[in-house]
């Protein structure tokens, strides 16, 4: 009869505890970046624009599509979004001010490359939500902002600053969209 006593008191106990446990873990709800609706992974096209704001080459580098990314800063502010080519159009990793309620982002200075030491100068961004289709012709965000940069010297060849505009990747078609 102890033994049974014994078994039962021990059954019980394990029983007491996995419910604590169980009823202890809370799932805690993680929310969404500052920047979420700005940021993600870009498909974008780079066309060098003259003085007069129109475009005088279109893909200058022989590029075609590349990737850029735009994500929060480390401080996870919703006025702050990080701009990055991934070192494949100039080398540029630029926090940008931002209001994400009208999708925009730019400034009129020049603001520190924290890719290499240079000033970089991103205006006129934005993101449409569905304002674009991929080449493939699937629907997707589009992004468009012009980028200068203090170390650029193609300004002999009528090159004032570039147009990098694209799509959201969606993950589709072998990566590529």
């Amino acid at each position: 009869m102890f033994m049974y006593d014994m078994f039962k008191t021990i059954k019980y106990t394990l029983l007491a505890l996995l419910a604590v446990t169980v009823c202890s873990c809370e799932k805690e709800d993680i929310g969404m970046t500052a920047t979420v609706d700005l940021a993600g992974e870009w498909m974008v096209t780079v066309d060098a624009v003259g003085p007069d704001g129109s475009v005088v080459m279109e893909d200058p580098f022989g590029l075609g599509y590349m990737q850029i990314i735009t994500y929060n800063s480390a401080a996870n502010r919703p006025d702050e979004l990080v701009v990055n080519d991934l070192k494949g159009f100039w080398d540029f990793t630029v926090k940008v001010p931002c209001n994400v309620d009208s999708k925009v982002f730019g400034s009129d200075s020049w603001l520190d490359n924290m890719a290499y030491e240079s000033k970089v100068k991103i205006f006129n961004g934005s993101v449409v939500f569905g304002g674009t289709t991929t080449p493939s012709g699937m629907p997707a965000d589009a992004i468009e902002f012009e980028v200068a940069f203090d170390d650029d010297e193609n300004g002999a060849y009528g090159i004032d600053h570039y147009l990098v505009k694209g799509y959201r990747r969606t993950g589709l078609n072998g990566g590529a969209e």
